[in-house]
């Protein structure tokens, strides 16, 4: 039995010598079991939340004003209802819009309940619930039935936005479950590289006897005093039987950069937001050289669409002929001379009054009504006795 033992023992230590890497990490209990997409565990992923914080921060921060048509014309409201400036009891309206954005972006779908209306039964306060805490009946279509923590809730007192919808269908599409196989691979290459670090994804260094046999007992000895040399950062001597070969993986490699920016690029083409905001490849030309012409390209390409889809909903909700609109011409910021050369030709060609173009700059209108005529002033008696 004892010279089994030992012959075993020499076949193990010349198999532990000779070990390939094959494959890297070496990740302890084998193969990985595939990942499990979740709301919270998608929103873990960097592009997936920097997709959603661009979009929830970019519209919630977009300035909404009222209008009113009369006939073929609108004209601006200067009241601003309720619900635009104390939309819910704990909200103000930022993150209100957030919420609902958030809730659209993640889950497809944005469920408000009517807690508070006027006299006139338009809704004034308007809470967000959590999406997963609605259920809805869709055997009906055109006549969906509503249920909140289990209890049905009167249709005219739920607030349905929908981002991608299938016909016959009432509810949206949820981004993170038609797409879990590709947010999947993000959330797999995190975890693949987090694990090349904490379980040491490559020996940091080889020693190998060319002289000897090195038995498991010898083997551990040096090891712990090799490491223990290295942690204090004091030189190493070893005779002229043992080579040291320290093993290097690049970064690039250890953190699987291309992977992780074909993910980023995928997910970004998802959101519909430019790969290159959150860590993707734009793929070409696409970006552009100055701020302004970048902020123009995200809210036509990527705002837009929400943001027609939320006036259209909050535009139900007003009275009458009113209608919401969002101004996104407060998130295009131009230079100083560029703003004020603008404001020249639409105070010269007479399709802009000193007092809208003051208020633009958030200056206080002119004293007497100076400031509501369209054109440019006429000169006065100074002004041609001078000429």
């Amino acid at each position: 039995m004892s010279q089994f033992a030992d012959t075993f023992r020499r076949l193990w230590t010349r198999f532990l010598e000779s070990r390939a890497i094959t494959s890297l990490p070496w990740v302890a209990g084998g193969p990985r079991r595939p990942t499990v997409v979740t709301t919270e565990r998608a929103i873990s992923l960097i592009p997936v939340f920097a997709c959603v914080r661009i979009l929830a921060d970019s519209v919630a921060s977009l300035p909404i004003q009222l209008y009113r048509r009369n006939g073929a014309q609108r004209e601006q409201v200067s009241f601003i209802p309720q619900l635009f400036w104390a939309p819910a009891a704990r909200d103000n309206l930022f993150q209100w819009l957030h919420k609902c954005v958030v809730s659209l972006a993640l889950r497809g779908n944005a469920y408000g309940l009517v807690v508070q209306r006027d006299a006139f039964e338009f809704p004034t306060m308007i809470e967000w619930l959590h999406p997963d805490e609605v259920w809805v009946d869709e055997s009906r279509p055109t006549l969906p039935v509503y249920y909140w923590q289990g209890t049905e809730v009167p249709r005219e007192d739920i607030v349905h936005i929908t981002w991608v919808t299938m016909p016959g269908r009432v509810c949206g599409l949820s981004p993170i479950q038609a797409f879990a196989q590709t947010i999947g691979v993000g959330l797999s290459a995190t975890e693949y590289g987090l694990s090349w670090f904490d379980n040491g994804g490559t020996p940091p260094a080889t020693m190998r006897n060319n002289a000897k046999t090195i038995n498991p007992d010898e083997s551990k000895e040096i090891q712990n005093r090799l490491s223990s040399a290295m942690r204090s950062r004091k030189p190493l001597v070893f005779g002229n039987d043992w080579d040291f070969n320290a093993l290097q993986v690049s970064p690039e490699e250890s953190q699987f950069i291309e992977t992780m920016r074909l993910n980023a690029t995928q997910v970004a083409a998802i959101f519909g937001v430019p790969a290159e905001m959150v860590g993707g490849d734009s793929g070409g030309p696409l970006s552009y050289s100055s701020p302004e012409q970048n902020a123009i390209q995200l809210v036509n390409i990527t705002l837009r669409p929400w943001l027609v889809r939320l006036e259209t909903v909050f535009s139900a909700l007003m009275p009458g002929r009113e209608f919401v609109k969002f101004n996104v011409d407060a998130m295009i910021r131009t230079s100083l001379i560029d703003r004020y050369t603008a404001h020249g030709m639409a105070l010269g060609q007479g399709w802009r009054s000193r007092d809208e173009i003051r208020a633009l700059e958030d200056l206080p209108p002119l004293p007497n009504g100076e400031g509501q005529a369209y054109g440019l002033p006429s000169p006065g008696p100074t002004d041609n006795k001078a000429a």
